[in-house]
């Protein structure tokens, strides 16, 4: 595809963090849309993996609009918790993804896994799917990852999700307390971002 040919662009997300970032990482002469323009609800993600459920949303919106879609599928990955939560990290805030309960449950399951965890280096990762597709044609889809290990307690409020209990290696501050400006410069949307550039 040549470079440039997309000069607008729905963003397939009703997660305003996300669509925060992604603005943030996008060449500006691109008109950027969101779902919440047009009251999108997401579709059923039944994906296995982080690719297919970003896949599945880039068609379905792509569709319903009739507009070139990137879209996201995001989430953390705990090495003690077998990966989970995985695909499912914004299930496990219950029907409204609330990230508050999320990581309350992500402590619980770390405390049943193993009662002295805090004592360890509990490695985790974000990973993230972004793909772009127009109608039903895949046009790209990369994943970007970020290795690093959950804190002992939330800390900071800015980011979203699970930012607050994510230390990304070689940091001693949680995505929740940096400037969101250094997070989107080393986080798993700006790795996935990179590999995504020459479709752009």
């Amino acid at each position: 595809m040549p470079k440039q040919k997309i000069y607008k662009l729905l963003i397939g997300t009703n997660n305003k963090g996300k669509l925060r970032e992604i603005k943030s990482l996008l060449p500006e002469n691109i008109k950027i849309h969101s779902t919440s323009e047009f009251n999108l609800k997401s579709p059923i993600e039944n994906g296995k993996t982080f690719k297919e459920n970003s896949l599945i949303k880039s068609k379905y919106f792509s569709k319903k609009i009739n507009m070139t879609c990137l879209a996201d599928d995001s989430g953390l990955e705990i090495d003690l918790l077998d990966k989970n939560p995985g695909i499912y990290s914004a299930r496990w805030g219950g029907k409204h993804s609330d990230f508050g309960k999320a990581i309350k449950r992500v402590y619980r399951e770390l405390n049943k896994k193993d009662k002295k965890w805090k004592n360890k280096k509990i490695k985790a990762r974000f990973v993230c799917a972004l793909s772009i597709s127009y109608l039903n044609k895949k046009i790209a889809c990369v994943l970007g990852k970020v290795e690093g290990q959950i804190s002992l307690e939330p800390r900071g409020k800015n980011g979203f999700g699970y930012d607050p209990i994510f230390i990304p290696s070689g940091k001693s501050k949680t995505f929740g307390e940096m400037e969101p400006s250094k997070k989107y410069k080393i986080d798993h949307r700006y790795n996935a971002f990179k590999k995504l550039r020459k479709f752009l």
